[in-house]
């Protein structure tokens, strides 16, 4: 994290008797300055996935309503859709990867009501183009909402150029961005996110947060945050040549990595990837095994430090070379 984030919690931790601020509001504020949408137009959660989970809450009332996503993609997506309890249509990736959109449209009915695209693509890392977005949103039926998940949206929009962003559809009244602080802004622990949303529906998404729901440290932290344009570039930087870094290796083994505009690799080894992972894990690296992300014979793998990467590829290559032995 910043080192501006951890003086601000530092600070903020000898008033942690105090309630937090239940409406966020000076965390709030700085986003909205920061990113140029109103006030009134963003809301604050525990982390991403707690405005997923309001948005279920808020759009779903009935079990022929859908929800759309691609496959796979996040797991809190199809979570917002049992809680409701709601049909999930979950449509495959394409070739390459990415959000197959046209069969994803494709999937609209009347009853549709969320329709999920993160862009990037967790657990992939890859995203969708601008125009390809925008034909997509055009053939969006009335009563549906795109939720348009940017949690790396730091990233893509350094490192690809046709990168759209949420901001530019608010205006259209049926798109929300979500965003947070987890990732390239090191503040995971924390747990806070915030989404922009129309209006109409940033009234009724607040209506079903819990109170205090972002927590005073978190808050602080990410107004901190957000000041550290330095921090944040190096970051930046830094996660670039991780991405290098991973993908090289894995290449170097026959992998098929598809290019990532987050801050992780998806690699498909072209075999199951579940004792590649185990055998990881008891040299003490821990990374994510496909077959719990929708596809068996993958792995994702998140940068780390310079340290933390020598410590992954000497632990992966010492695995595959054992494997060979056997």
């Amino acid at each position: 994290p910043s080192p501006f984030a951890v003086e601000a919690v530092k600070q903020a931790a000898r008033e942690m008797h105090l309630y937090p601020d239940g409406a966020a509001f000076e965390l709030r504020r700085a986003l909205s300055e920061h990113h140029g949408v109103p006030m009134e137009q963003i809301v604050a959660g525990d982390g991403s996935d707690e405005l997923i989970h309001m948005l279920g809450l808020s759009l779903l009332g009935s079990e022929d309503d859908e929800v759309v996503m691609g496959e796979p993609s996040f797991v809190r997506y199809a979570a917002a859709a049992y809680l409701a309890p709601s049909r999930l249509i979950k449509v495959p990736l394409d070739a390459e990867q990415r959000h197959d959109l046209p069969a994803m449209a494709k999937a609209f009915s009347g009853r549709t009501k969320l329709v999920f695209i993160a862009n990037p693509n967790n657990p992939t890392g890859t995203a969708v183009t601008r125009a390809e977005l925008e034909r997509f949103i055009d053939q969006l039926p009335p009563q549906a909402t795109l939720v348009l998940d940017e949690a790396y949206h730091e990233f893509a929009s350094a490192y690809f150029a046709d990168y759209p962003s949420s901001q530019d559809y608010l205006s259209r009244g049926n798109v929300v961005g979500l965003r947070t602080f987890s990732k390239a802004y090191g503040l995971a622990g924390l747990r806070v996110g915030f989404g922009f949303f129309p209006e109409w529906l940033s009234d009724a998404v607040e209506r079903t947060r819990a109170p205090f729901n972002v927590n005073s440290l978190a808050q602080f932290a990410g107004i901190a945050a957000l000041k550290d344009v330095a921090h944040l570039r190096k970051t930046l930087e830094g996660t670039r040549r991780g991405i290098d870094r991973l993908t090289a290796a894995f290449e170097h083994v026959g992998a098929r990595v598809p290019p990532s505009y987050a801050n992780f690799v998806w690699a498909d080894l072209g075999q199951p990837s579940r004792p590649v992972y185990e055998a990881l894990l008891e040299k003490g690296v821990i990374v994510r095994p496909g077959d719990v992300l929708g596809n068996a014979n993958a792995l994702r793998v998140s940068v780390g430090t310079d340290e933390e990467m020598d410590v992954f590829e000497q632990a992966f290559f010492s695995v595959l070379k054992e494997a060979v032995a056997r």
